[in-house]
């Protein structure tokens, strides 16, 4: 191998980098099980090894490196013992495998953190010991593990510089004291308080085993701003332009409470009704009940005024959110609901009690554009009418897969909803299915399919709908998009006798960093809800 040097190297850089290699060379081929090579490096014709330092030519021109890796090296009798109760020793480790220098450092790691996971939390290397039979190309190797005693959790020692309360601290880590200790159980002590979002840094320390064989944590945080803001866009040619805003406000009362505002005035300049305005104030408390259930309080306001109908409304919600694990949350609810609706139908104002139950599952990769893994939430809200009317139960449900295939993702969602046991008037017109614009069917006009009445256009109690799509990455930040969707309502809650529609069209991506800016250009395919070109630009990907 021979190596032109580019002029601005001093002879000293050269030489440096050059002495750096031998080891590095070396180091590679034991990763490989080459035990005896033998590796010269020269520097115009002489050897670096035995330049001096202090003497470095003014001038090199070329290095040669010289690599005989002699012969691959076998295991022969390669052990790490003991190993905990159940543990199967690595298979690299059999008689006849390349002796891979990896392959011994990668068991033993893994016989430690076999006996860690068993509770015994202080494990360590005890002794070792490796020969190399140079003429039979053999290595022999003794790794000794000294599993130290099984030890239980101790106290959480919180900590104390945080603004979050001490006693907060311990209840969303959420450590079960006197279990037998877990690097699982710690792992998932420090994603709680991650998840909290009050802390910009989260590290868990273990302490020194005591006499009783209980073993200390020892919390360090840093707190995370108090305060943050945040503003969005989106624009689509039929619904015009959305804006919105945040407010965060962390660690409210002390204990990671998170309070947030969330404003949305969207349909500006659109020609989809006119001005919709949202206002929202949630406040979020972790550890509530269990470490791993969040506390919701809510209280929105929300005025709406679409093609086919207007709908001012106020509600408060209270709600429980719990993590089962790091792909499922659960969430049961109650919120009370007033609503003011104008439209085809001759509904009154409704004062309704709604009870969500949901549950979401998520394996995507990522949230903003994910190129493999499964989304899929569900839920079903049973609700009445307090001021008359009737009760029903209203479903459903967005599931969402992702595959990569080279340069290609491959994006799929369907989207099912039904209403039972209520009519069209017993739920205010935005909770009925309407189909059409950016999140449903893009190409058609936005919420353009419903039932047709002879006063008007009214949601459904039935929708289905499809979307694919096809990504291909062009370069490091531009992606181009193909994708057709499909959307069906019926008046019926069981999908008799509805009417469908489609799009399709080409989109843009320009990769952020932080999520893609989409550009999504789409015309109607089939039905008659709408003609002409559809415009949609957002930030991150459709769906």
């Amino acid at each position: 191998m021979t190596a032109s040097l580019e002029d601005q190297a001093t002879s000293q850089d050269i030489l440096a980098a050059a002495r750096a290699d031998y080891a590095r060379l070396v180091g590679v081929l034991y990763a490989r099980g080459y035990y005896g090579p033998v590796v010269r490096i020269d520097a115009d014709g002489q050897e670096v090894a035995t330049m001096s330092p202090f003497a470095a030519p003014s001038h090199i021109g070329r290095i040669t490196i010289n690599v005989d890796p002699g012969p691959q090296f076998r295991f022969g009798d390669a052990r790490v013992t003991p190993l905990a109760p159940g543990a199967v020793a690595n298979p690299a480790l059999a008689w006849g495998e390349v002796a891979a220098s990896t392959a011994l450092r990668d068991a033993a790691g893994e016989a430690v953190e076999g006996w860690r996971d068993a509770g015994h939390a202080k494990a360590q290397i005890d002794s070792q010991h490796v020969t190399a039979n140079h003429p039979a190309a053999q290595v022999n190797a003794r790794v000794s593990v000294a599993p130290g005693p099984r030890l239980r959790f101790g106290d959480l020692v919180p900590d104390t510089s945080s603004r979050v309360l001490p006693e907060r601290q311990a209840a969303i880590a959420g450590l079960p004291a006197g279990a037998v200790f877990s690097p699982a159980e710690l792992d998932a002590a420090a994603e709680r308080l991650r998840r909290t979002g009050a802390f910009r840094a989260v590290v868990l320390r273990e302490g020194d085993a005591q006499k009783d064989n209980t073993l200390p944590i020892a919390l360090e945080v840093t707190d995370a701003k108090r305060r943050r803001y945040g503003l969005g866009a989106e624009y689509a040619s039929q619904e015009g332009l959305a804006l919105s805003a945040f407010w965060l406000h962390r660690n409210l009362l002390g204990g990671a409470e998170r309070l947030t505002v969330d404003g949305l005035i969207s349909g500006i300049g659109g020609q989809s009704g006119g001005e919709d305005f949202n206002l929202s104030v949630t406040l979020a408390r972790p550890a509530t009940f269990t470490p791993d259930t969040q506390l919701l309080l809510e209280a929105e306001l929300e005025t709406l005024n679409e093609p086919d109908f207007e709908n001012r409304s106020a509600a408060l919600g209270i709600a429980l959110n719990h993590q089962f694990n790091d792909r499922l949350q659960g969430r049961v609810g109650a919120r009370l609901r007033y609503s003011d609706p104008k439209g085809a139908l001759a509904q009154s104002e409704l004062l309704q009690l709604f009870v969500p139950i949901g549950a979401t599952w998520d394996t995507r990769n990522n949230d903003l554009s994910a190129s493999s893994g499964l989304f899929a939430d569900v839920e079903v809200m049973p609700f009445a009418t307090l001021n008359g009317g009737g009760g029903g139960l209203r479903f459903a449900s967005d599931l969402r897969g992702y595959r990569n295939v080279g340069d290609i993702v491959f994006a799929g969602r369907a989207q099912f909803g039904s209403i039972l046991g209520a009519t069209q008037s017993d739920l205010p017109p935005d909770l009925l299915f309407l189909s059409g614009g950016g999140g449903t069917v893009r190409g058609q006009t936005f919420q353009s399919l419903g039932v047709d009445l002879p006063m008007g256009t009214v949601g459904g109690r039935s929708f289905a709908g499809l979307s694919i799509e096809a990504r291909v990455r062009a370069s490091a930040k531009l992606g181009i998009v193909a994708f057709a969707d499909l959307g069906f309502v019926s008046a019926s809650g069981t999908f008799d006798a509805g009417r469908s529609h489609s799009g399709a069209g080409l989109g843009l991506r320009y990769d952020t960093g932080i999520g893609p800016i989409r550009l999504d250009v789409a015309v109607p395919t089939s039905g008659d809800t709408g003609s002409g070109l559809q415009i949609y630009v957002g930030i991150g990907q459709a769906f």
